[in-house]
């Protein structure tokens, strides 16, 4: 499809998505592609939850348990894998909501220290972690280039900004760092750390969903947008007031300004804004940002290389379906699916919509090939976090994504639509098709839940990638993948030095085998969350790889002949160095 094609289908598609507006959120409702017959092929994965033996018990708190009277209770938030303190060990953040009638003791955000045995400690407290509120999106990058990662979390109401004090604590200096926003509140949804200008400093952009007030919100059943197939529910998106996002340029002191309508960020089409995700997709050395958008065009904003960019969604292929007609977009994966060394993305949607596969052709103009890929086999669950994941090591990045209803209240009066959900997982066959895995993959994938933000690591460093996903009001799962060792891999750490120290908008290339694969450093993706730093790249058989790395501030470097199996650190302009703490258990 060529961009004037695309921008034929949003012309002669306006009427009918003007009419959409008033229909509530099932604004879709598309037929699944046909179930192609099974490959026959194994699955050397398998996933088992070991969350309560790891010493994750805490519920994530979110809202009503049986009923949801607004839509605040039901979007829920994220979670990331970051190590904040630098010992070679994916740690753990949870983030968490309250409750109408008021907090309970368990609703807080949570941060667990891994001790490097297969469990975790919880060290909400003695790290001065500890927050009441509706938190929604985390993002992780080091702001003030001091070497430890610090952590952004956005909220409906005020955004919280924690600088990691290097020894094991962190502190609140939202306000200090200029990031307080005295306005109503806002409704702060994805959020990224992106050096959109390339001077070596972290900058920041926060999407917003919805203007929400609990004065002015209707009651479930009020209008139209509050029914779902009959039964009254939380109002919403539709029929409430879209968000404004906002761009934070980083001082180099500490400090950040707020530089929304001179980077062109203000003049965008407001929409409701969920995840965030930072890369550079037409590949030419400036990281660009796009936000998956609930029931109005997702957003594509292009850097035009002087602190401005161009929102260019819909021309590009990305903020519509093919068919031309807005979507419930909600979680988003980044990869190369088809190893061309371009970063393609999936974005989840809403019960009876197909998620959507978009390929690049490395000019950042995209192509949706959800049928042509085979992913349009599903369409029975509202679809949350997601990861483009190579999950057995076999050189393919995988898909694996989690659900969960929004309304609680349906499954009493219409069991066919149940809350809890199965995670879904797709595995690449390696020819730019995937094949669905309902229960080669273990019970974890096939357990049911409500889940939003999910997170992609290795947490017991073994070489394959684990997975932390957000239950509504359970404790969380925590599914460690048992994977066959026959299966080679690297992961790639990134330590910028000109470029901001977290490296992030990197874009890495690994040549193995004839093959090569692209991926980039972010710091967030998926649903509100943040996925393991270091890269991981599956490698099947093959023993050694060549890897270009793209430093965010325009520098390349090549290394040549890197033995298979183990952690690669590397240090812009220096080469490589000692990895930290790493170790295989």
């Amino acid at each position: 499809m060529t961009i004037t094609r695309r921008s034929f289908v949003l012309f002669s598609l306006c009427a009918s998505a003007q009419k959409l507006l008033g229909q509530g959120i099932a604004s879709r409702d598309v037929k699944a592609q046909a179930k192609p017959a099974a490959s026959g092929r194994p699955f050397y994965a398998s996933f088992t939850d070991v969350a309560e033996s790891a010493g994750l018990r805490a519920p994530v708190i979110y809202g009503g348990v049986d009923s949801k009277r607004y839509i605040l209770e039901a979007n829920g938030c994220g979670c990331a894998f970051l190590d904040y303190d630098n010992d070679g060990w994916m740690d753990i953040f949870l983030l968490s909501g309250t409750r109408l009638e008021g907090a309970p003791p368990e609703a807080t955000n949570r941060l667990y220290k891994n001790n490097r045995d297969g469990t975790f400690t919880d060290v909400t407290d003695k790290a001065g972690l500890r927050a009441v509120g509706w938190a929604n999106g985390v993002c992780v990058g080091d702001y003030n280039n001091d070497g430890f990662e610090d952590i952004f979390c956005s909220y409906f109401g005020q955004n919280r900004l924690y600088r990691n004090n290097g020894d094991g604590t962190f502190t609140d200096v939202t306000k200090q760092a200029g990031l307080w926003e005295d306005s109503p509140a806002r409704w702060g949804a994805g959020c990224a750390f992106v050096d959109y200008n390339r001077d070596g400093h972290l900058d920041l952009f926060v999407s917003n969903y919805i203007r929400f007030s609990f004065e002015h919100a209707p009651a479930p059943g009020e209008n139209s947008t509050c029914n779902w197939k009959g039964v009254p529910v939380n109002c919403g998106p539709r029929g409430l007031p879209t968000g404004r996002h906002s761009l934070y340029r980083n001082n180099g002191d500490g400090t950040f300004t707020d530089v929304t309508k001179q980077a062109g960020i203000a003049g965008a089409t407001e929409s409701y804004g969920m995840t965030v995700v930072t890369a550079d997709f037409d590949e030419d050395g400036w990281p660009d940002i796009f936000v998956a958008c609930d029931s109005t065009p997702s957003l594509l904003f292009m850097n035009n290389h002087d602190g401005t960019f161009r929102e260019e969604a819909v021309m590009r292929g990305v903020g519509l379906s093919d068919d031309g007609m807005e979507q419930a977009g909600m979680g988003v994966g980044i990869g190369d699916y088809n190893l061309d060394g371009h970063l393609d993305l999936f974005k989840t949607h809403f019960i009876g919509d197909t998620s959507g596969f978009y390929r690049n052709d490395g000019k950042g103009n995209f192509d949706e090939v959800s049928r042509l890929a085979k992913v349009g086999v599903e369409t029975r669950y509202t679809s949350w976090g997601a990861g483009m994941v190579d999950l057995d090591n076999d050189g393919y990045p995988d898909v694996l994504f989690v659900t969960g209803s929004v309304y609680p209240e349906v499954e009493r009066k219409l069991p066919q639509y149940p809350y809890k959900t199965p995670r879904v997982l797709f595995r690449n066959l390696g020819d730019g098709t995937f094949e669905e895995i309902e229960t080669q993959a273990g019970a974890g994938i096939s357990a049911a839940h409500s889940s939003r933000g999910c997170a992609f690591g290795d947490f017991d460093n073994d070489g394959d990638m684990d997975v932390l996903i957000v239950n509504m009001n359970e404790p969380p799962t925590l599914l460690r993948n048992d994977l066959d060792t026959r299966q080679r891999w690297i992961k790639v750490k990134l330590e910028g030095v000109k470029s901001n120290r977290s490296a992030i908008g990197a874009r890495v290339l690994v040549h193995y085998g004839g093959k090569t694969q692209a991926q980039a450093v972010v710091s967030q993706s998926s649903y509100y969350s943040s996925n393991d730093p270091r890269l991981h790249f599956g490698l099947g058989p093959i023993a050694t790889v060549d890897i270009d790395v793209y430093w965010p501030n325009g520098l390349h470097e090549t290394y040549k002949g890197i033995a298979a199996n183990q952690l690669v650190t590397l240090r812009e302009g220096v080469g490589r160095v000692a990895n930290k703490g790493w170790s295989k258990s």
